[in-house]
């Protein structure tokens, strides 16, 4: 019985190396179908039966016998005449089952289904991917970087499967090359023009989350809860955690031994300052540990409007500030509330509130001082010229001339 091998007629399709026999047996059994139903009309009467395990499939038409000068569909009937060719037992009335060769179908039939079996596994192919990493969105994946272009990279997984990590999805100082290896969180699993596109992400907060549940087994197994997470990526980032048992501290747990467990984190994530504060429904506690590692005087909430006016000494503003203003930024995120910071009153009779200069200094570049915590003559003073310039993104021709206006006042 000449049965057709589609394995040994189709191997050369490289497309084969990913699907298992079954299912590319499948995949075969409705391109033969769809051609068969447009050869002959219908495919109702033809039964296909495909041996997954040797790769075989059998084609057999079914057609009825009827007398020769009657037959109307030449698909679902045979003459007598013609079935009596094939046994000659047969007579009016009776089923004919024949068998559909490889070389009855014709050439351009072959050509036909080869195009239509490269457009059904590339179908497959396409949706597998997809459901694939639908199901793996929040998961770490680990692949290697395949090309690297202005916007975006192309990253390749174990499986050769295509992933792109945007410009906007990296940390700012992130370098890579073709042909090392990256890790990143799969932030968003799309279909666009029936192709499946994988984003993944290394900025977002649930990198992060995963990356602690990975080096800190009591995150992983629950016993320790990640409340909140808020980054500048490659900056900083402050976590909020939590245990429900007393034996548990959160903190030292996440850092680990002389820092082990969060050096790990740092190093992947290129030194991002990671600050790990205990969360707590106390929210003059919160902010006062949000705003770590600065030292708070005294702290006024304002529930209604969800801000809080935090008060420090001199030295202790630049550290609730911090370096280009993420701290303070960063804090306001994690609590939600509105932060504003105003140095403590100080014993030095002679500072000067800056209101007084309001003759002097527009009250709105006043406004741009008072909102980095700097209310007074002094409070200006005391930092330097570069960080007043990056802090309040005044110009530095301004700066300067408010320094010289406030130098004047203690000559």
């Amino acid at each position: 019985m000449d049965h057709i091998n589609l394995v040994e007629t189709f191997s050369e399709f490289k497309e084969f190396k990913n699907i298992e026999r079954e299912t590319m047996m499948r995949i075969l059994e409705d391109v033969f179908k769809h051609m068969l139903e447009k050869k002959y009309g219908t495919a109702e009467n033809i039964d296909i039966i495909v041996n997954i395990d040797k790769g075989d499939l059998e084609i057999w038409r079914n057609r009825n016998i009827v007398n020769d000068d009657e037959v109307e569909d030449e698909n679902l009937e045979i003459t007598y005449s013609e079935a009596i060719k094939i046994e000659p037992d047969f007579e009016v009335g009776e089923e004919v089952s024949e068998e559909i060769r490889m070389v009855d179908i014709g050439r351009r039939e072959i050509l036909t289904i080869r195009q239509n079996l490269v457009a059904k596994i590339q179908e497959y192919e396409k949706d597998n991917v997809y459901n694939k990493y639908k199901d793996r969105i929040g998961e770490i994946i680990t692949g290697e970087v395949y090309q690297v272009w202005k916007k975006e990279i192309l990253v390749l997984d174990d499986e050769d499967i295509e992933l792109i990590l945007p410009k906007s999805e990296q940390i700012p100082s992130d370098f890579y090359r073709k042909g090392d290896t990256i890790r990143a969180v799969v932030s968003k699993v799309e279909m666009r023009n029936g192709s499946p596109i994988i984003i993944l992400s290394r900025t977002s907060s649930q990198f992060l989350e995963r990356l602690f549940e990975a080096e800190v087994p009591e995150v992983y197994d629950g016993l320790i809860t990640i409340k909140n997470i808020v980054r500048v990526p490659g900056e900083r980032a402050k976590i909020a955690v939590e245990s429900y048992d007393d034996r548990i501290d959160p903190v030292g747990a996440c850092v680990g031994m002389k820092g082990s467990r969060i050096h790990g984190i740092v190093r992947e994530l290129k030194n991002e300052n990671l600050d790990v504060i205990n969360f707590t429904s106390n929210t003059n506690l919160y902010i006062t540990r949000a705003l770590s590692p600065a030292k708070i005087s005294s702290i006024k909430i304002y529930e209604e409007e969800k801000r809080a006016e935090v008060y420090l000494k001199t030295d202790q503003v630049s550290l609730a500030i911090g370096k280009g203003g993420f701290n303070i930024k960063l804090a306001g995120k994690l609590t939600g509330y509105e932060i504003d910071v105003f140095r403590e009153a100080d014993v030095d009779s002679e500072d000067v509130d800056l209101m007084e200069f309001s003759d002097e200094i527009d009250k709105w570049i006043i406004e741009e001082f008072k909102a980095i915590g700097c209310d007074t003559a002094k409070s200006i003073l005391d930092l330097n010229f570069e960080d007043l310039v990056k802090r309040t993104d005044l110009e530095e021709e301004t700066v300067k001339e408010v320094l010289r206006i406030l130098k004047e006042e203690f000559e």
